[in-house]
This record gives structure tokens, sequence and C-alpha cells, in this order.
């Protein structure tokens, strides 16, 4: 990671304080990309949890807001997933496409982020995927699939038939990584790549219950943003997608209203800014156990004679 090649002139901007009293105090249009991950209405330290209905009439009141200073060819990532009530499954990224639809964004992707650890659930299935929500204003819009494509499953395919017969039938850059973003077996390395949420063991993890990982952020920024874009996160947490945004020569706004958590991003960023933060790279093949390493074994009372 070349840290120090980071642009000092970049904007880095936390602001600890209510997110629609920040928001009123900018201009028309400012941002190029808003992505967050909003408040769940799941009952959190930072939350007030209440009924479904007047968490998403809250929240539309800052999505208001949030359009009105999106840049014209810009777009909004609304990374989201389930409210649970009384052991029903409320899709979140249902309810929000009304309210961003009412205000006349337009849907290019609904993609499912899916990670292999979580929750375990004893009455229903268990959890393993969160949606992110990709809004555009208008027809107009940047996007840079380049710079986030994947490795090709078979790079050396060639059209078989054809005016192009011979001739390579994928991108030499690798291919779209599509809207699901999850595991994906490389059948002669037997790689994974994969987008793994922040647990315990995540070389990112903090304080902070419900952290994005700042490679999930990354996608969104290379492929939405160019460089020196402005980027906004109205419910920075732990200061993710600024990291990801700086690291990626973009300016960047933070909002958030809880003190702990600011102080933990102001911390991370003056990490990144020294070259010490430590983060997932981007596109990391997660490693797949080969026959010879030491790994868990079945114990003898779980085998049937």
């Amino acid at each position: 990671m070349l840290f120090d090649l980071i642009d000092p002139d970049l904007k880095a901007d936390l602001i600890c304080g209510d997110t629609l009293d920040v928001l009123k105090s900018y201009e028309d249009k400012k941002f190029n990309l808003i992505v967050t991950s909003p408040p769940y209405n799941v009952g959190k330290e930072y939350e007030v949890k209440q009924s479904i209905e007047n968490y998403l009439s809250s929240q539309e009141v800052v999505i208001k807001e949030l359009i009105r200073v999106l840049s014209d060819d810009g777009s909004i990532c609304w990374q989201i997933g389930n409210y649970i009530h009384k052991g029903e499954v409320y899709p979140l990224d249902i309810y929000y496409y009304q309210i961003f639809k009412k205000y006349g964004l337009q849907l290019r992707n609904r993609i499912i982020w899916h990670y292999g650890h979580g929750l375990q659930a004893k009455n229903k299935f268990s959890g393993r995927y969160e949606t992110i929500l990709w809004f555009t204003k208008s027809d107009k819009y940047t996007f840079n699939l380049d710079n986030v494509r994947i490795p090709s499953k078979y790079p050396g395919k060639l059209y078989h038939k054809g005016s192009n017969k011979g001739q390579p039938s994928g991108n030499p850059l690798g291919k779209n990584p599509s809207d699901i973003w999850q595991v994906i077996l490389q059948d002669w390395e037997e790689e994974v790549w994969d987008i793994p949420n922040v647990k315990a063991n995540h070389l990112e993890k903090t304080l902070h219950p419900c952290q994005f990982p700042v490679e999930l952020v990354e996608r969104c920024v290379l492929a939405l943003t160019n460089e020196n874009s402005w980027v906004l996160d109205p419910f920075a947490g732990v200061g993710t997608s600024l990291i990801a945004a700086l690291k990626n020569n973009r300016n960047s706004v933070g909002i958030d209203k809880e003190p702990k958590y600011c102080e933990i991003a102001k911390d991370r960023l003056a990490k990144l800014r020294a070259g010490e933060l430590k983060t997932r790279p981007i596109n990391r093949p997660i490693h797949v156990p080969s026959p010879g390493d030491k790994v868990a074994q079945v114990p003898k009372s779980w085998l049937i004679n």
C-alpha cells in the first residue's frame, strides 16, 4: 500500500454532529458520490429503535437533502441490511427504493454483497448478505468499469466462430464483477475472491458494531467517481468511506453524531496519512485451505457409527 502517494492537497473533513443539520450547510450539487450504510433501526447503541414507518419517514428527510447536494452526474450507494421485528424480516432496500424513486432517482443496480460469516440463526436460515442500492440522479453519470474489473475465469479464451474467430473473447483488463459481490472460485488456482465483512479477526476491526470494509467502498469510489471528486458519507461511523476516498485520490466529507466513533475515525485517518493504517487490499483472494493445511477436525462425538 503506497499511502505516501496520497496527495497532501486532498480534503478530508470529518464532522461530529447531526447529519441533517450539517447537510444544510452545503451548497447544491457539491458531491459526486454519496456512499453510506445508514442506521438499520435494529436497536444498536447509537440508534433509537422506532416503528418502521417512523424510521423511514425520518430517513426520507435526510435523503431529500442528500439528493440536493448530489451533482447531476453523481451516484448514491445505499448499503443496507434487514430490519427484524418479532422474528419477521423487513427488507429495508425495498422500502428505501420507494423513497429514492419518489424523488426521481434511477436505480442502476441492486448489488448483493455476500459474505461467509455472520450471526447464526436457529429458526431460519442464517443471513449472509446485504444489499447496495446504486442510484443515479440522471442518465449522464460517471461509471469507470475498467477501474474495478476482476480476473477473468478463462483469460485466454478465444472466439471459435464468426468474424472474430481466433481473437480473444474477453477484456484483457478482466471481467465485470457483476451485481453479486461474492465468492468466485478460480478453477485452476482454487482462489476465492470475496469481500469479507468486518468481524473480530478482520484487520480493520474497531469498536463499531456495524463497520463495513474499506474495499467494499473502494469499488464504489473507483467505479463511480474520478480523481479529485468529492465523496460524502452522511453516517460515517469510524471513517471507512473517507479512508477509501483518500486512498484513491478523492476528497471526502464524513458526518457522524457519535463522538467516540468520530475519535476513532480521526485516529484512522491520521494513521492513513502516516502510512500506518492496515486495510485489506481490494480484490485480494481469500485463502482456501489445501489438503496439507492444519484445519479444524470433526469431533469424534459427532461421528455416526
